[in-house]
């Protein structure tokens, strides 16, 4: 049962995987839906949370190779300055995890002048808020098709 658990932290803390996906899985798996959502949580946040501490190095890196590529901004960064400049971090942050993903939303709210201590702030909410939606819904719904 451990490494059920363990796949739902790798799963929650890979981009574009996150909890939108992992936590459903987890619970139509059959596992508890309080430690699916603590697990998926405590994932997710981790790589978030090494995301904005090592935003400075991160961002030299990436700015490098996305010249390398000579990619132009894509759609979801687009988006997410849309929704930067309409509603601010917090818009940024609490529609990022459904949109855009978790990561990419701390990265473009950073990369639009943000500070760490609110990004962080505003991430612990936004993926505290998604995760207890993604769990409860997905636990009531499984429920209410399984009785």
């Amino acid at each position: 049962m451990i490494y059920e658990y363990a796949l739902i932290f790798i799963g929650a803390a890979i981009p574009w995987f996150e909890i939108a996906l992992v936590i459903p899985l987890g619970i139509v798996w059959g596992l508890s839906p309080v430690w699916v959502m603590i697990t998926a949580f405590v994932g997710n946040m981790l790589t978030v949370m090494l995301l904005i501490i090592g935003f400075d190095k991160f961002r030299i890196w990436y700015d490098k190779r996305q010249a390398a590529k000579g990619k132009e901004p894509s759609k979801k960064n687009e988006r997410a300055v849309r929704i930067w400049n309409k509603y601010g971090l917090p818009g940024l942050s609490l529609l990022g995890p459904i949109l855009i993903g978790t990561h990419i939303a701390a990265f473009i709210g950073m990369t639009l002048g943000a500070t760490k201590r609110n990004t962080t702030v505003w991430m612990i909410i936004s993926i505290g808020v998604w995760t207890l939606a993604f769990g409860i819904l997905t636990a009531l719904g499984f429920d209410f098709f399984t009785a």
